[in-house]
C-alpha cells in the first residue's frame, strides 16, 4: 500500500510536467519515505504506524486532487469527489468494523446469511477503497492526458465500468 501510494503521489505531482521529465528530488524523497516506513514497521510491527503513514500519503493525494479540481480542471470535480467519497465510505466502514467487531460478529450470528455477508465491513473496505482508487487513477489519467493535449473520453464498459479513451487533439 505504501509503495503503490508513493507512485500515485509522484504521478499526481508530476502530471503537469512535460513528457520524459523526471523529478529526481521527489522520487528520492518518496523512495526514502517508503524504505523508512518499511524498516520501522518491520522492527516495531505496529499496524497503527503503517495506517498513519498510509493515511499521510492519502491525505497528500486528497490535497493535490482538491487543488486540481478547484484551480486547474474544475469540470473534473465529479470524478475527483466521487473517487474520494467512495474511498472514504470504505474507510468509514472499516473503522466501524474495527470498533464494533465483537458486536457485529454477534449480530451476524443471529441474522440470515445475506445480511451477515452485507455486514462484513472489512470486505466492503477492500471493495470500496479499490473502486475509489480505480476512479482516482482515471482522474489522474484524465488530468495528465488533458495536460498533454489529448482529448480523453470516459466510456462505460458493459454500461457500468468507466474507462478512459483518448485521442490527440487535431491541429487547426
Amino acid at each position: 500500500m505504501i509503495y503503490s501510494c508513493c507512485i500515485f503521489v509522484y504521478c499526481m505531482f508530476e502530471c503537469f510536467k512535460m513528457k520524459n521529465s523526471v523529478n529526481y528530488h521527489l522520487l528520492f524523497i518518496l523512495v526514502l519515505f517508503s524504505l523508512i516506513v518499511t524498516t520501522v514497521y518491520l522492527k516495531v510491527k505496529e499496524p497503527v504506524f503503517h495506517q498513519v503513514m498510509y493515511g499521510m500519503l492519502v491525505f497528500t493525494l486528497v490535497l493535490r486532487s482538491i487543488y486540481i479540481v478547484t484551480w486547474v480542471y474544475p469540470w473534473l470535480r465529479g470524478l475527483g469527489y466521487t473517487s474520494l467519497g467512495i474511498f472514504l465510505l470504505g474507510f468509514l466502514l472499516w473503522n466501524i468494523d474495527n470498533i464494533f467487531c465483537d458486536s457485529l460478529r454477534n449480530f451476524r450470528k443471529k441474522m440470515p446469511p445475506i445480511i451477515s455477508v452485507a455486514t462484513q465491513f472489512h470486505a466492503w473496505w477492500h471493495i470500496l477503497t479499490g473502486l475509489g482508487s480505480y476512479l482516482h487513477i482515471l482522474f489522474s489519467l484524465y488530468t495528465r492526458t488533458l495536460y498533454l493535449k489529448y482529448r480523453p473520453k470516459v466510456k462505460f464498459l458493459f454500461g457500468i465500468w468507466p474507462v478512459i479513451l483518448f485521442e490527440p487533439l487535431r491541429k487547426h
